[in-house]
């Protein structure tokens, strides 16, 4: 892998020369372009995205810096720090064009004032390579604290503005789509990088709040799942805004109905059922300004995958890839959540239930490749050991779902991070963090990453 991102560097080092000597119509320019492209797409097939770096004026890929590419390449360098940029993405449904404009873009000598490289990508619909600064790697705890904090802002500034969108839409006012998708444009950038941090901050609830919490967290975490199959960007915003809204008819009926405790009557269920017809002729007003994924994703999300869920079609076909993603979402987070009228499931068994429906509520890849991203047991469970020891879930292994990283947090004398895999002990249980698991939250708010054990 190493080598053939080399390979990629050296290719835009050589177009970029080509590029200011020549033009970019000149058959060497567009001969490097070609090389660079060719490579990148060989890089996709083992990944999503290539992420490259600019450490302290020096290139990088992961834990590897390129000195020698480095030295050739310090003009640019230079030119991306002055315009505060440290980090390019490339993803996988890049065009061979885009290359070709990126390039020549980062020649072209920059206007007075202009330094919003970020903006003058979007300009020129490069959307496929992604300009900016490079996250921290490293805090120290009152750092922590303190962004944690910030995502407690975040997090309730967005079921504040969940709450303005669905109502609006309820109330069949006027809708910002502008507005709307760079909000979800930031949970994409904000929230779905620390993904599992928003997930932690639902036990900040409202209960006037809580079917929004529902909503919020089923967006995240299809955006999350649609990211991690390899969505294009566009196409992860596509189904967070469809998720966001894919309960909207369940919500016109009656918030009252949906909040109740007991079982629903005769009357209540048929109007509950038919939430998703009635979601759908809403949002097919809006179809000009939010498009046709979420009318369908709203219509379908019932919908099992073996069609014997609701609304009954009249020509029956398999629901839309999106509809799948967020119906797992949504049961998914359904069952992890704490509700007055049931206790919170421990993960197994929430595997277990939805394993049952493999197949016929759920399509088996996007259920498979669903706990192969989240592991049985999801990052952050607090987890007792069948040594005895407790334990908190760092890092999901793709090849054991059963079995991840794990850091040890009680006692503190046997402390360190232990690889499921390569030992003979098992999660014997999880704690609950509204009961046995409460008293370790404190540990794992002052504990550092322990060295290896």
């Amino acid at each position: 892998m190493q080598e053939k991102i080399k390979n990629v560097l050296t290719d835009l080092i050589s177009a970029i020369q080509a590029v200011k000597i020549y033009t970019p119509e000149h058959p060497q320019f567009n001969e490097f372009i070609d090389r660079a492209y060719k490579t990148l797409h060989d890089i996709f097939e083992d990944r999503a995205e290539l992420i490259i770096g600019i450490v302290k004026g020096e290139l990088a890929f992961e834990r590897e810096i390129f000195f020698d590419l480095s030295k050739k390449l310090k003009p640019l360098i230079r030119f991306l720090e002055e315009r505060e940029i440290e980090r390019i993405v490339f993803r996988r449904d890049l065009h061979r064009d885009e290359l070709a404009k990126f390039i020549t873009l980062l020649t072209t000598p920059q206007k007075n004032g202009e330094t919003d490289l970020v903006g003058v990508l979007s300009q020129h619909g490069i959307r496929n390579i992604q300009a900016g600064k490079i996250k921290a790697p490293s805090m120290d705890l009152k750092e922590k604290v303190k962004k944690l904090r910030n995502y407690l802002v975040e997090y309730e500034g967005s079921l504040e503005k969940v709450h303005t969108y669905l109502e609006t839409v309820i109330n069949q006012d006027e809708l910002d789509y502008m507005e709307l998708k760079y909000d979800v444009f930031n949970f994409l950038d904000n929230l779905m990088s620390m993904y599992q941090e928003f997930i932690d901050l639902t036990t900040f609830r409202r209960k006037d709040l809580i079917t929004f919490i529902h909503l919020l967290n089923v967006t995240v975490l299809s955006m999350h799942i649609s990211a991690k199959l390899g969505y294009s960007k566009d196409d992860v915003l596509n189904v967070g805004i469809a998720s966001l809204f894919h309960d909207i008819g369940k919500l016109y009926v009656s918030q009252k109905i949906v909040q109740k405790t007991d079982k629903l009557d005769r009357e209540e269920l048929t109007r509950m059922r038919h939430h998703t017809t009635l979601g759908a002729e809403i949002l097919f007003k809006y179809i000009d300004t939010l498009g046709t994924l979420p009318v369908v994703v709203a219509l379908e999300h019932h919908l099992r995958y073996d069609l014997k869920g609701y609304p009954k079609l009249a020509f029956p076909q398999k629901p839309h890839p999106a509809s799948l993603i967020v119906s797992t979402c949504d049961v998914y987070d359904a069952l992890s959540q704490r509700r007055s009228y049931k206790k919170i499931f421990p993960p197994d068994k929430i595997y277990n239930v939805m394993l049952k429906e493999k197949g016929s509520a759920f399509d088996p890849l996007i259920l498979d490749k669903f706990f192969q991203i989240m592991g049985v047991w999801p990052v952050k469970s607090i987890v007792s050991l069948s040594d005895g020891r407790i334990a908190v879930v760092r890092k999901q292994n793709k090849n054991d779902i059963f079995n991840p990283k794990v850091e040890v947090i009680s006692p503190k004398k046997k402390k360190g991070i232990v690889d499921l895999v390569k030992v003979k002990i098992k999660i014997e249980s999880y704690l609950d963090p509204w009961g046995q698991g409460k008293k370790y939250l404190k540990l794992l708010e002052s504990e550092q990453q322990a060295p290896a054990a």
